[in-house]
């Protein structure tokens, strides 16, 4: 929901951050280095497959028709082994050389998000559990090689891991040709419902595995007149979400809860959705959460949640391609994730299989208004996932 403006400006939390001209330009060597790997040297690693290595592997009777059989022969080339050490090592370079910075500006970050969490200036909330249990596929890893990933905390009131998912993930993004804006996956799901359901005005909304809300608060400016609310098992990026919300003038209610299974009542939002999450989770909450939809789920309320593709909507390369992280990124459930069938699993959870979907969207910032109507006329095709489209899955309660 979008407040009403405060007399007295909100400070900004991301305003704190303020690397020296060094750190600077480390940041901006990374990102140019991540970029090199994910766009450059992926075109370069898909081209030498086609020109040299499939047609090998034709020659000597071993047609690849599935991507472990791509896999094992990739393991073997240099170029591949080059790819991923830079890949791997960029990814790690992306949070660390946010961390000094971070460090310094730590105390202001807490007292300011602490602040904000009090005043509630733009009429959001924020309610932690400390008592809640966080799930083992959290903790045990570093996911995406980020230090501490979203949960640890190294001070009262901790809001460390928020700025350094935030800040490294600007890193990551940085040079990236589709990923212009932080929140653009959930600007491009809510223009996307706004254009396929002109008629659909939600009352509540609710993000799953929300983190800084970066995905959440499009929702809040596509939908004004919805009380919106972002959840997620760590209380740091929560804090740090909220108080950018409330810098933004956007009334959102983050709290700390497990979307297996949360506190609000049955059939309480009209809209669910998630960015990123599922291939985070281990398959068997994967499965818990989406039951969850469906009570929290209204009758006409809709479900969209952004993903990876599964495997079988794309080609075996590209399901080489994407399941890297799986055992490179600390991403574990990333393969058994793609493995399913989204439209199954949302059967599974209790939808109707006539109201369930799978397709691309366009990336809203990088495809335009005026494509994306001739994509809703059925006239374009969305561009692949990450290469200016996103996957969605979800389904429609009747």
């Amino acid at each position: 929901m979008v407040a009403q403006a405060s007399e007295i400006p909100v400070p900004n939390i991301e305003e704190l951050f303020r690397p020296t001209h060094d750190e600077r330009a480390r940041q901006g060597m990374v990102s140019f280095i991540r970029k090199l790997a994910i766009i450059d040297m992926r075109r370069a690693l898909k081209e030498d497959y086609e020109s040299r290595i499939e047609p090998r592997l034709d020659r000597e009777g071993r047609k690849p028709a599935d991507w472990q059989t791509i896999e094992k022969a990739m393991q073997q080339e240099h170029i591949f082994r080059f790819y991923s050490a830079v890949r791997y090592n960029a990814q790690e370079m992306c949070y660390l050389s946010v961390q000094p910075a971070v460090e310094r500006a730590l105390p202001a970050m807490v007292g300011l998000a602490r602040d904000l969490a009090v005043r509630n200036p733009a009429g959001g909330s924020l309610r932690l559990n400390p008592d809640l249990e966080l799930p083992k596929y959290i903790t045990a890893l570093d996911v995406h090689l980020t230090p501490g990933w979203v949960h640890s905390e190294h001070t009262a009131d901790d809001v460390a891991q928020g700025a350094v998912v935030s800040f490294g993930g600007k890193v990551f993004t940085g040079q990236h040709p589709y990923r212009k804006r932080p929140g653009v996956v959930g600007e491009s799901i809510a223009y996307w419902i706004g254009k396929k359901y002109p008629n659909f005005a939600p009352r509540r909304i609710l993000d799953l595995g929300t983190t800084s809300g970066k995905n959440l608060l499009p929702y809040c400016t596509a939908f004004p007149q919805a009380e919106v609310h972002g959840i997620d098992v760590a209380a740091p990026v929560l804090r740090y979400g909220h108080a950018l919300a409330e810098h933004e003038g956007l009334a959102a209610h983050f709290s700390q809860q497990n979307a297996e299974q949360t506190d609000f009542p049955d059939g309480h939002f009209d809209l669910i959705v998630s960015s990123f999450f599922f291939h985070e989770v281990a398959l068997k909450a994967t499965r818990k959460i989406l039951a969850e939809c469906k009570r929290l789920l209204a009758p006409g309320g809709l479900m969209v949640h952004m993903e990876l593709p599964d495997e079988a909507s794309v080609s075996p390369y590209e399901n080489f391609f994407w399941n890297w992280d799986t055992h490179n990124n600390n991403e574990p459930w990333y393969t058994a994730f793609r493995a399913e069938d989204p439209l199954a699993l949302c059967a599974a959870a209790g939808f109707d299989a006539a109201r369930s979907f799978k397709l691309h969207i366009p990336d809203i910032a990088t495809f335009g208004e005026e494509r994306h109507a001739r994509f809703m006329r059925g006239e374009l095709p969305s561009p692949a996932h990450g290469a200016g489209g996103w996957f969605v899955f979800g389904a429609e309660r009747g």
